[in-house]
C-alpha cells in the first residue's frame, strides 16, 4: 500500500510523494520514481502507460528537473497515480512498475540542478568548532555559500574513494531543499512558496584541504569538490510529509554508532533567508538545489578527531529522522 498521512482537520488524506531519480536493473534511461511504502519505488513511466494513458506524467517521465519545472499539475498527476497504485489497479502489471529498491540505482533526485548551493556556516556550534580548529577567518553577518558542482553527486548507496594522501575525511550532514518554481527577488513572506520539497545531502570534506584553502583565501572548491563528495538524496520528500521543515531532526553515524544529531530549528538562516538573499541576483528555477549547513559535532570538532574521521570500509548513514536516509560506503 502507498504510505498515507492525514491532511488537515477534516481526516482527508493526502498521498505521500518522495521523488527520485532511478536507473532500473538492465535498462538504459533515467527515469522518474515514487517512493511507496515496503522498501519499493513506483517507476512513473511504467505507471503512466499502464494505468493512465498519455498524460503530463509521460512528457516529463525521465527527469526530475523537467517534472518540477511542469509544476502542481505534475505534482497532481503524481499523487493520482500513486491512489491508483493503491488501490491495486494494474493487476499483474504491477509488477513491471512497483520495484524494490534493490533493483534500481539511484541517481541524485535532481541529478542536474541549475544550481547546488551550500549555505555554511549556519550553526552557531559549527561556527565554533570551525574557528577553534583554524577552518574559518571571518564570521558572516548574511548567508553566505559554495557550490557543489554536478559532477560530484551521488546517491544512494555511492561508493566514495578517499582520495589518496587525505587523512583528515569528514561528514557534515545537512538539510538541502529544492526550488519547484522560477523566483526574481523574491520576499521573505513568499520565499516558501518556492520550496517543492526537501532532501539529506552530506557534505564530504577533505579538512587539510579545506584549512589550505582558507589560508589561501579561496573558496571550498577542492576541499568539497573531489570525486563523488555530494551524496544527496535518495528522495526529495514533498510538503505532504513533513510539518515544519525548521523543526528536523538529522543524524550522521559510521558503522552503527552515531556521530552527530541536532534539529533544523538551530539554523542562524533559514529557508526564507536564504531564498530572499540569493535571489535578490541570482534568478531561482525549478530544481536548483541549497544545503543549509551542518551543525556542531562532525569529526573534526573532536579532540579525538583523528579516530572519528572517515577510513576505506566506514559505512556512513546520514539521515532526516523519520524522513529519508542515505547510506555511503567509504572505499
Amino acid at each position: 500500500m502507498v504510505a498515507r498521512v492525514p491532511a488537515g482537520p477534516q481526516g482527508e488524506e493526502t498521498d505521500k510523494v518522495k521523488i527520485a531519480s532511478i536507473v532500473r536493473a538492465g535498462e538504459p534511461g533515467v527515469r522518474i520514481g515514487l517512493g511507496i511504502a515496503g522498501g519499493k519505488v513506483v517507476d512513473v513511466a511504467a505507471a503512466a502507460t499502464a494505468l493512465s494513458g498519455p498524460s503530463i506524467l509521460n512528457a516529463v517521465a525521465g527527469s526530475v528537473k523537467s517534472f518540477l519545472q511542469a509544476g502542481p499539475v505534475a505534482l497532481d498527476a503524481a499523487r493520482d497515480l500513486l491512489a491508483q497504485v493503491d488501490a491495486g489497479h494494474g493487476g499483474d502489471a504491477a509488477a513491471d512498475y512497483i520495484l524494490d529498491e534493490s533493483r534500481v540505482r539511484f541517481l541524485p533526485p535532481v541529478p542536474d540542478p541549475g544550481k547546488f548551493l551550500c549555505v555554511g556556516k549556519n550553526y552557531r556550534d559549527h561556527l565554533e568548532e570551525l574557528k577553534r580548529t583554524d577552518l574559518i577567518k571571518e564570521l558572516p553577518n548574511e548567508p553566505t555559500c559554495f557550490v557543489k558542482l554536478n559532477g560530484v553527486l551521488c546517491s544512494q548507496d555511492a561508493e566514495v574513494a578517499r582520495p589518496e594522501g587525505i587523512t583528515t575525511f569528514d561528514y557534515e550532514p545537512a538539510l538541502a531543499f529544492v526550488t519547484g518554481k522560477p523566483g526574481y527577488r523574491s520576499a521573505k513572506a513568499d520565499a516558501t512558496d518556492h520550496v517543492v520539497g526537501i532532501t539529506i545531502f552530506n557534505d564530504l570534506t577533505a579538512r587539510e584541504i579545506q584549512k589550505r584553502e582558507v589560508v589561501s583565501g579561496t573558496k571550498f572548491w577542492m576541499s568539497k569538490n573531489m570525486p563523488n563528495f555530494g551524496p544527496v538524496g535518495p528522495y526529495i520528500v514533498t510538503k505532504d510529509d513533513y510539518a515544519d521543515m525548521n523543526d528536523l531532526w538529522i543524524s550522521c553515524s559510521v558503522n552503527g554508532e552515531q556521530r552527530t544529531r541536532f534539529n533544523t530549528g538551530g539554523q542562524i538562516y533559514r529557508a526564507p533567508d536564504i531564498i530572499e538573499h540569493f535571489s535578490r541576483y541570482m534568478p531561482l528555477q525549478a530544481g536548483d538545489v541549497f544545503a543549509t549547513g551542518s551543525a556542531g559535532g562532525v569529526a573534526v570538532g573532536h579532540a579525538n578527531a583523528a579516530e572519528l574521521f572517515m577510513k576505506p570500509g566506514d559505512k556512513v548513514e546520514a539521515s532526516l529522522e523519520g524522513l529519508v536516509t542515505l547510506r555511503t560506503r567509504i572505499v
